[in-house]
């Protein structure tokens, strides 16, 4: 089901039927303390096991356990307590044994999968429940599973006959906006202070980094404005991180900043923006972590900050190929001019799409540009011409010094003679590469040193000849690199709506 959708009613609701337990395995202690918090402000009877909990709260669940029978109607662990606890592992056999477990709920199921953008390794051993505990229903939920994702998750889980449903991933009161994030880190803040003072003063919002030095970093830039914003990231304390999401859902924060270490599952419906400082690592990531907002219907707006230099960073640090396969379905998304942004995460996610579903909630939807197509093989020829050059000299070249070179500044021995500087912007230039890199005319090769990964622009798996149309928006000031055409490429094979994903 989407964010926000209900699936912890599936599985609080029937909790409450009788005097049995229900064990739900979520992935984060913040996303527990959540939910705990709601349930004991409606008086129903919960509790979580963790590293932190003391020998009396310890006691007084493995009590209830053991009886069999108890008030105790929803238990949250987290896979690591289920794999490291024994004694925590005693005590649920024996509640099963004397009739008192009444289901097993898998938050966030996705995690199970290698497919997914949130693999935990400890959600991979929890097949084991099928066999040990038999007869007792098992459920998974989550927001962000692709036909691969529940196949994978199906087997891991021993849950071959299970029956799948499914919700449209639709949320009709986002409003979905990607712009060009700036160079200046000042005029970053410009736009996120705007946001906050003007369009959303005093309401509630989330923006999410990347890493943590760029979430302290923008804590601090923000709250030199006299801006209303907290930090939260990994490396904070647990009482500092449960202190500071209790003050942001009381409203006494108008803004956390924060890594994706923040919000998994978090339901504060009044949150009316979420703004990606940084490009997420996935569609799923995004799709999960921009349906933070709006939970309570009304609208709110999705804002991503894209910047080419960030899609690069993810790639260097993408550990497998499927992590460089989400970070390249997340960049289509970013350079999309023509499509619909709901009907590209439709897509992703295999679900039906009509293009009445978006009622102009999105900004290629509201505000459509005049798009024109640029034959853009002129430019990737002088793009390779750039690169084969460096590799003579046994260079690569990451992206600022292949745009310098294309525009003829920064260092003389990586310009090629002969080449004219392009007729567009910076931005524009890149706004190209990032086109290649999507449809392979490029690719992206990794170099590594002492204290990080370094992402180098090479030449891709496509050939520099094929046809290269390139959508642009007219209306945006762009100056014609090469041919113009007013029409689409004409492979009837294949519409231009679906070939013209960028």
């Amino acid at each position: 089901m989407p964010t926000g959708g209900g699936k912890s009613l599936v599985y609080q609701l029937p909790a409450l039927v009788n005097n049995k337990m229900t064990l739900v395995v979520s992935p984060l202690i913040s996303l527990i303390e959540d939910q705990l918090m709601a349930l004991r402000k409606l008086g129903i009877e919960a509790a979580t096991l963790n590293g932190s909990s003391s020998k009396e709260e310890k006691k007084k669940v493995h009590d209830a356990m053991g009886k069999g029978t108890s008030n105790l109607k929803l238990l949250y662990v987290t896979p690591e307590w289920i794999a490291k606890s024994k004694l925590f592992m005693t005590y649920l056999q024996k509640c099963f044994d004397k009739g008192g477990l009444d289901r097993i709920v898998i938050d966030e199921v996705h995690c199970c999968s290698t497919w997914g953008h949130d693999f935990r390794p400890e959600y991979n051993h929890l097949g084991f429940f099928k066999t040990m505990f038999p007869g007792i229903p098992i459920l998974g939920l989550t927001a962000t599973a692709t036909m691969n994702i529940m196949v994978d998750i199906q087997n891991m889980l021993s849950l071959q006959e299970a029956l799948i449903i499914t919700a449209p991933f639709n949320r009709p009161n986002l409003f979905y906006k990607v712009i060009s994030k700036p160079s200046e880190k000042q005029d970053c803040i410009n736009i996120i202070e705007k946001i906050m003072t003007k369009t959303y003063n005093n309401q509630s919002g989330i923006i999410y980094t990347s890493t943590i030095k760029e979430c302290e970093d923008l804590n601090n830039l923000l709250r030199e404005r006299g801006l209303n914003v907290q930090l939260y990231h990994a490396q904070l304390e647990a009482e500092a991180k449960k202190k500071i999401q209790e003050r942001w859902m009381n409203n006494r924060y108008q803004v956390i900043i924060a890594t994706i270490a923040f919000g998994m599952g978090i339901d504060k419906p009044d949150v009316r923006f979420v703004i990606h400082y940084t490009i997420p690592k996935s569609m799923e990531g995004y799709y999960q972590e921009s349906g933070r907002a709006g939970r309570d219907g009304n609208k709110s707006t999705c804002v991503l900050m894209f910047a080419l230099s960030d899609f690069l960073r993810n790639v260097s640090m993408a550990s497998s190929k499927v992590e460089e396969k989400n970070t390249k379905d997340i960049l289509g998304y970013c350079i999309e001019v023509k499509r619909c942004r709901r009907a590209v995460i439709a897509e992703h996610f295999e679900d039906t799409w009509r293009e009445t579903d978006c009622s102009k909630m999105c900004d290629n939807c509201k505000f459509p540009k005049n798009t024109q197509y640029y034959n853009v093989a002129p430019a990737l020829k002088d793009i390779i011409a750039i690169i084969q050059a460096a590799s003579h000299k046994e260079t690569k070249l990451t992206l600022t010094k292949l745009i310098s070179a294309w525009f003829q500044i920064g260092t003389k021995d990586l310009r090629v003679p002969g080449l004219k500087t392009p007729p567009c912007t910076k931005e524009q230039a890149e706004h190209i590469v990032a086109f290649l890199i999507y449809k392979e005319f490029l690719s992206i090769d990794k170099g590594y040193t002492m204290y990080t990964t370094i992402a180098y622009i090479q030449t891709g798996a496509k050939k520099p000849e094929d046809p290269l149309p390139m959508p642009y928006g007219s209306d945006t000031g762009y100056r014609k690199i090469t041919d113009l055409t007013d029409k689409p490429p004409t492979d009837e094979s294949e519409p231009p709506s679906k070939k013209l994903k960028v």
